[in-house]
């Protein structure tokens, strides 16, 4: 395989492995929902990585005009994800909640296994627990009726 492409190979699949790492601290599989968020967040990373990647291997690539076009290709996804991910200008409503449920399955998980020792902490720490759970909740049945409008039967009632 040419260096290069092998070159994008890692990238692209390091940066699909990166976007599902980022699900690895969720509390229930059924917590995980596909998220603009994240993919964008893995582009960024992957990103980065093609540049840091790229300068350390550099021996190994010697066609300069390609490192170069490999530095700009991976600046120009890095600054369009992070303007992705920092205005969420893509994210509406249904994205919104399926990029928030992983994230609340994380506090609960973090919150629920952390070993907490005064009083006070364990009290909060149970109270975002509860909020979390009511919200995610929350957040499937709006993802239901919004995925299936009035008069549109849902996969569960087939």
């Amino acid at each position: 395989m040419h260096p290069y492409l092998r070159f994008a190979a890692m990238i692209a699949t390091s940066t699909i492995v990166m976007f599902g790492l980022m699900y690895l601290n969720v509390y229930a599989l059924d917590h995980i929902f596909w998220s603009e968020t994240r993919a964008y967040m893995a582009l960024i990373m992957g990103a980065a990585m093609a540049i840091v990647m790229l300068a350390f291997m550099l021996g190994m690539y010697k066609n300069k005009a390609a490192n170069l076009g490999i530095v700009l290709a991976a600046a120009l996804v890095f600054a369009g994800a992070l303007y992705l991910v920092r205005s969420q200008d893509t994210v509406e409503d249904v994205a919104w909640m399926k990029a928030m449920i992983p994230h609340h399955s994380i506090a609960i998980l973090t919150s629920e296994r952390a070993t907490l020792t005064d009083p006070r902490v364990r009290q909060l720490a149970d109270r975002i627990i509860d909020a979390q759970r009511r919200e995610i909740d929350e957040m499937k049945t709006l993802i239901r009726e919004l995925e299936n409008p009035a008069g549109t039967p849902s996969a569960s009632a087939s």
